[in-house]
């Protein structure tokens, strides 16, 4: 018999706050998580000024105790020195998702099963940038001996893997803003296949930097139209949508084979949710744009519900990955619009009108979102949705095919869900999630 994987344990920092239950609270009540860059302390100084994007999503600052980031609640400082700030996001969401699942390994036996997969779209930009700049203006000497164990995006799944003592497959995936959904599903796949019994799975980022927003914005990737309306400036489907928004944070999972966590004594109110399928594929079409039927994104969804056992019209609700680009969701909404277009039941949404785009995390975070759906049976809103569609390359009625849960979430019986995650380089990902059920669906 085929084993299946469960979620036990959820782990979330966010611009909607840091922990499971700040960010999901702030996101159904349809809060925005998004400022404006001359909030920011150096404004001036830092180079922000000069950046024509002004919007973000930024992990707020704060105590813990008010679901705010202040790495002193988490880390000594000396040890919080050592640590990027993106393996610090993913230490603390790891933290989170184990003590969820009451699953902190002991025995040797225990900790050989149990394995971490966690990776980043980009590692530490700030490093990588200070670094640089020492070096130029003052020379060796100012070079830091850890630059580099600090830079390496695979250092979040080395130093969670040390901390817990996990000494189960060690794996770090670095495909763009793909990169959450391929280390969740690496891991599911891991779990099928006997290399592992439990699985910590996740993305983090923390690329909140002005050198990663002068790029983006150099690019004419990010949004430029709603800087004095930072809360307006994500519109995933809107005919307004100019561009994504820049973002940080990390989710993190903790994937287990159905056996091991009943053996253990949890029970169906301890289990989110079962991951059912994964799919991936890879566009061959340009190293940032999608193919404009969305083929890539189709073969991945369609892979996914091979593997998962699904048909498309039982798919209650899909969190896209529209990132508020023109191209990126018209190729998308295509995408779904041809491979569910028989599902009258169909609700589809997008976290990133109000997180903004975490890029490497992204899709663990919205997989959390997705799971917490299938758990709660109500879905998340998508926030700026005025007018979907609409451009004269947008038909209209390509975006009016289904529910896209506007500007309010919405109680919803979810039980399959799809995350969809593509990132440049045309590399693509999605997760089949389904409510757990004693029985096999």
């Amino acid at each position: 018999m085929s084993k299946r994987v469960v979620v036990t344990g959820l782990g979330l920092v966010t611009p909607l706050g840091v922990g499971v239950k700040h960010s999901w609270s702030n996101l159904i009540a349809g809060k925005s998580g998004l400022i404006s860059t001359t909030t920011l302390p150096g404004y001036k100084e830092d180079g922000w000024d000069q950046i024509t994007s002004k919007v973000i999503g930024k992990v707020p600052s704060g105590p813990l105790s008010e679901g705010k980031w202040n790495p002193n609640d988490h880390f000594a400082e000396a040890e919080s020195r050592r640590l990027a700030e993106f393996t610090q996001y993913s230490l603390a969401a790891s933290q989170e998702s184990m003590t969820d699942a009451k699953w902190f390994p002991s025995s040797e036996e225990e900790q050989n099963y149990t394995g971490i997969s966690v990776g980043s779209g980009i590692g530490s930009i700030q490093d990588t940038y200070e670094n640089s700049v020492k070096l130029d203006s003052i020379g060796y000497k100012k070079t830091q001996p850890l630059f580099i164990p600090k830079m390496l995006s695979n250092m979040a799944a080395g130093n969670i893997s040390i901390r817990y003592k996990l000494r189960g497959p060690n794996h770090s995936v670095s495909t763009a803003c793909a990169t959450g959904i391929h280390s969740i599903g690496d891991s599911y796949n891991f779990i099928k296949n006997n290399y592992a019994k439990v699985m910590v799975a996740g993305g983090t980022e923390a690329s909140i930097h002005p050198l990663g927003l002068a790029a983006f914005s150099r690019a004419r990737s990010v949004t430029t139209k709603f800087n004095d309306e930072p809360e307006k400036a994500s519109r995933p489907f809107d005919k307004d949508r100019d561009g994504f928004v820049l973002a940080e944070g990390c989710g993190i999972v903790v994937l287990e084979e159905l056996e091991h966590a009943l053996s253990r004594g949890l029970t169906e109110d301890d289990i989110y949710a079962e991951v059912i399928g994964y799919g991936l594929s890879g566009d061959a079409n340009h190293i940032t744009a999608p193919p404009e039927d969305g083929g890539g994104a189709y073969r991945a969804m369609e892979m996914c519900l091979q593997f998962a056992g699904v048909k498309p019209e039982q798919i209650d609700y899909i969190n896209a990955h529209a990132t508020s680009t023109v191209i990126g969701d018209r190729s998308e909404n295509r995408a779904i619009s041809n491979l569910f277009k028989n599902n009258k039941n169909l609700a589809i949404s997008s976290n990133k009108s109000s997180l903004g785009h975490l890029l490497g995390a992204a899709g663990a975070v919205e997989s959390i979102f997705t799971i917490l759906s299938i758990k709660h049976d109500i879905v998340s809103p998508t926030l700026n949705l005025d007018n979907p569609g609409g451009r004269d390359d947008d038909p209209k009625h390509l975006f009016e095919k289904f529910d896209y849960v506007v500007n309010k979430s919405q109680q919803k019986q979810v039980r399959f869900a799809l995350c969809n995650s593509f990132g440049f380089g045309g590399t693509n990902g999605t997760l089949c999630f389904s409510k757990y059920k004693s029985q096999a669906q």
